[in-house]
């Protein structure tokens, strides 16, 4: 147990949904810190039976303190992190900025619960849209050996934090009422809209959410040679992102083969009946933290391809869940040790 752990970014939506998971998994501690920039300080926050009052954060609100879980903008993390570390807490980092690190794990417990071993005080939790597609590739890549992966993301506005949600909530208002509306979150009116861009431009006419798609996947999956090719898009949709993905392995597997290694992988559910219309989709993700996988079918353009349909609530399994998923695993690795 730990007997004191801090959230930093309890204010904002993934925050909130991390609030809701430590108690809903019972998760073990015996005080709880709330901390959050100067705006938000002196906010009540009801946590179970509790309520808890929004604490400033800075260095020296870490005394004390054994365990973090933060959701913050990549910017803060790059300040924060080392002052909890410093205090001899560990941090599980939602944000992009320690990812790529090279001292820093980068962990799906699904995936690579071995790496949360090697921690130096700091383990990432990786973006929302390769968390759910590593979830999926992982028992591919264990059986055939994942070569390739074309991705297609259909990501949710959530993605963007609460503004994201705002933003559709008024654009489709707008729309409907046939008024013009200058987008302030996205580059673009957002309703019955897709904007094939997230992330500034990057690379070779790719954005910063496709690069790490790239790098992410190979970091988890232990694996460099893994070629990736993704294209993420912004779609009018609240909660749930959803991926086309096209996998090529080194050795061919069937699409039933392909079915059962999704179903016997933890934290995957497979819906997948074409002829019923059952298959996943945002409305019904929504709340759940499995990654849903349908639309399973050999690739009938190359001898090595599997396709599938994938949907995960980012703000769950995308982020929330797969936090207090790490800090589990750290609670069992010190109960065993």
């Amino acid at each position: 147990m730990y007997e004191t752990i801090a959230l930093v970014g309890a204010t904002g939506a993934v925050g909130r949904i991390v609030l809701d998971q430590l108690v809903q998994r019972q998760f073990p501690y015996k005080r709880l810190k709330l901390l959050a920039s100067q705006r938000s300080v002196g906010t009540e926050i009801r946590v179970g039976d509790e309520t808890i009052k929004v604490e400033l954060l800075e260095p020296s609100a870490f005394k004390g303190v054994d365990l973090v879980i933060a959701s913050t903008p990549d910017e803060v993390s790059a300040e924060f992190a080392q002052w909890a570390v410093d205090a001899g807490a560990v941090v599980v980092d939602e944000s992009a900025y320690w990812r790529m690190d090279p001292s820093v794990p980068l962990v799906v417990p699904e995936v690579n619960p071995e790496a949360v071993k090697h921690h130096s005080g700091i383990i990432a939790s990786p973006n929302c849209s390769t968390t759910q597609m590593v979830v999926a590739l992982a028992p591919l890549h264990k059986a055939a050996v994942v070569k390739r992966v074309v991705v297609s993301t259909y990501q949710a506005t959530s993605g963007a934090g609460i503004a994201g949600n705002e933003e559709l909530r008024d654009s489709v208002r707008r729309s409907l009422a046939g008024q013009t509306h200058p987008p302030k979150t996205f580059a673009h009116p957002i309703a019955f809209n897709l904007i094939p861009q997230i992330g500034s431009e990057k690379q070779d006419g790719y954005t910063s959410e496709e690069m790490k798609m790239v790098y992410e996947t190979r970091k988890i999956l232990g694996d460099d040679s893994i070629q990736v090719c993704p294209t993420c898009v912004r779609v009018p949709v609240m909660i749930g992102h959803s991926e086309s993905i096209l996998v090529e392995t080194e050795r061919p597997l069937t699409a039933m083969e392909a079915t059962e290694l999704f179903r016997g992988a933890e934290g995957i559910t497979v819906v997948d009946d074409l002829a019923a219309k059952q298959y996943p989709m945002p409305r019904d993700c929504d709340g759940k933290d499995d990654v849903f996988v349908g639309r399973i079918r050999h690739d009938i353009s190359g001898p090595n391809g599997i396709a599938f349909w994938c949907v995960s609530d980012n703000l769950r399994k995308g982020a929330a869940t797969n936090a207090i998923q790490i800090a589990e695993l750290l609670v069992r690795n010190a109960a065993n040790a």
